[in-house]
């Protein structure tokens, strides 16, 4: 199948940008370098196009009932206009995806992973009850996000909405550079910064209004890879490699947004037993001695006994070391454990460390 394009990939072309087909779209992997853009975000402003996201909407007088049966968090919780980071389960325990859940006065939005776009939707049709309308809204929506420290005062002069207003995991809707915006305080770096959505039609129009707004800022482009590192150094998972449908969310430390108390959700029967017979394994940061950087799947050894497997690895622009994670066994999944990393034949010292590492 011919891979999808975003409505601003003529523009990634035209500022020379290296792309790559990822979750059946093509997208910018770099810019310049994965170096700089990671450094460009964690010190001043940067924009990536995450329009390959999905967005799916759930509308209907039970579709408060029926999100809440979906998903693992509780969306109780949520007031209108506030978001939640959540995941939805399988009926073992394992994780479907992770998401956010945008609570409207009227409706929901759920922000999906790109790659899961299409099997989330399935899933959620599968268990619609009476009372909501499902509709997938990805293809006409673009989405960016706008993180680092001048984040703020970049797009504060493109809106008359008081952004310094707008919490964390909070969003508002109003006009950025005169086109209708949700704008939300959300990210996937650790930096602040808004991520943004709104219609297609207006990708080119938003897009340089707020090149034009960051220039003071030395505002760059960001490629997926940087996208990568950044989520790393803050250990937030990314679906397909440190979770997925063989992973519960108790090993892989999402237990915090797994509300067993709240009621009836699906894969809550197993969750309870998981929790209750206690975890084998967990999710762990490591930092390697020297310069193998370790990759999704090479074996986690104690001594001769392999206790693992990495999921996700990476040079840390920040720490200027290569750092991971891993699922380790419980009874060595300690920080301060000495691990070694195991790489086409050859076996690297490494050290579990408290995350998140930056």
């Amino acid at each position: 199948m011919e891979p999808k394009k975003t409505a601003l990939y003529d523009v990634h072309v035209r500022l020379g940008a290296k792309m790559v087909e990822f979750a059946g779209f093509l997208m910018p992997i770099q810019y310049t370098s994965i170096l700089e853009e990671h450094k460009r975000v964690r010190t001043t402003v940067g924009v990536f196009d995450v329009s390959h996201m999905g967005e799916i909407e759930i509308k209907g007088p039970r579709a408060l009932e029926f999100v809440n049966y979906l998903t693992t968090n509780d969306v109780n919780r949520l007031s209108p206009f506030q978001a939640q980071y959540t995941a939805m389960c399988y009926d073992h325990g394992g994780i479907v995806d992770d998401l956010i859940c945008y609570r409207y006065p009227d409706r929901f939005l759920l922000v999906v992973n790109a790659a899961n776009t299409e099997k989330d939707y399935r899933w959620i049709l599968e268990h619609r009850i009476e009372g909501v309308e499902i509709e997938n809204i990805s293809d006409r929506i673009t989405q960016l996000a706008v993180q680092g420290k001048q984040a703020e005062p970049t797009l504060q002069k493109l809106t008359s909405l008081d952004l310094s207003q707008i919490k964390f995991y909070w969003f508002a809707e109003g006009e950025l550079a005169g086109v209708p915006v949700m704008i939300s305080r959300t990210g996937y770096t650790g930096e602040p910064g808004f991520e943004l959505y709104f219609d297609r039609e207006y990708s080119e129009k938003v897009w340089q209004a707020i090149f034009d707004a960051g220039e003071e800022f030395d505002i760059a482009p960001i490629g997926l890879g940087a996208r990568d590192s950044l989520r790393l150094e803050k250990k937030y998972c990314l679906y397909g490699n440190d979770i997925d449908e063989t992973t519960n969310p108790f090993e892989a430390g999402l237990g915090w947004i797994t509300k067993l108390e709240k009621g009836d959700f699906i894969g809550r029967d197993a969750l309870l037993r998981i929790k209750e017979q206690g975890i084998q394994r967990k999710l762990m940061g490591f930092v390697v001695e020297g310069r193998m950087i370790p990759r999704h799947g090479y074996p986690i050894f104690v001594g001769d006994q392999k206790v693992g497997h990495v999921t996700s690895g990476a040079f840390s622009p920040i720490l200027e070391k290569n750092i991971g994670l891993g699922y380790i066994q419980i009874d060595h999944a300690r920080v301060g454990t000495a691990i070694e990393i195991e790489s086409r034949g050859r076996r690297f010292a490494a050290e579990i460390v408290k995350t998140p590492f930056v």
